[in-house]
């Protein structure tokens, strides 16, 4: 069974989603994502740099969860949501993974951290990691004008990341973006695997209340 430690909001996200799509069982263990907690060595054991989430199988534990998708992927997801290596397709599916986390999330993140800890003198700093996204999202929106999914008509599992930061896009920077990208957008959250996803994510937080 996949144990998945995760906080509401965070990039567990991803992973839960993943499993949803594929019908893979899984089980999430609330983390509290308080900064102390974070700090302990009860936490740092699981992972050592404090971020969440974590994702055990077995004896095996892995805190990175671009790779966490990936490894539910060839360990359980039969072919399916990735082309095969052999495939065309497969350069442009690790493209589009790593794009979603290494180019896209990154400025969105320094959003995030910025905010938190040095507050709105920063905002030129902000708004530059807003542009940095939206270059990002326009790129994407060029893709989305030829085809519905990032690697054609099928769609995979980097699609799933590339909607998952298109949430923190949303959040972060505006509500509307360019056509193309927000019907692909649409289209992937009118998935019954996200709306399931949405409803773990938000009962991961009931939890941690209980």
């Amino acid at each position: 069974m996949l144990n998945i430690y995760h906080s509401t909001g965070t990039r567990g996200f991803r992973v839960i989603w993943v499993c949803e799509e594929l019908g893979v069982p899984y089980e999430i263990n609330p983390v509290d994502f308080s900064a102390d907690y974070r700090a302990s060595p009860e936490w740092r054991a699981l992972n050592p740099v404090g971020k969440v989430p974590v994702m055990t199988d077995g004896d095996m534990t892995m805190y990175e969860s671009c790779a966490m998708m990936q490894y539910v992927l060839d360990q359980y997801g039969e072919g399916r949501l990735q082309p095969a290596k052999s495939d065309a397709n497969y350069a442009h599916y690790l493209q589009w993974c790593w794009f979603a986390e290494s180019t896209f999330a990154r400025p969105l993140g320094e959003i995030t951290n910025h905010r938190r800890a040095f507050q709105p003198q920063l905002d030129d700093v902000v708004a530059e990691m807003q542009g940095r996204g939206t270059a990002c999202v326009e790129a994407l929106d060029a893709v989305f004008s030829r085809q519905p999914y990032l690697l054609g008509d099928e769609m995979c599992a980097a699609d799933l990341s590339m909607a998952y930061v298109m949430r923190g896009y949303k959040k972060n920077v505006t509500e509307t973006p360019p056509a193309n990208v927000q019907s692909f957008f649409d289209r992937m959250t009118a998935l019954p695997s996200f709306a399931r996803t949405l409803k773990a994510d938000t009962a991961t937080a009931e939890r941690l209340k209980a």
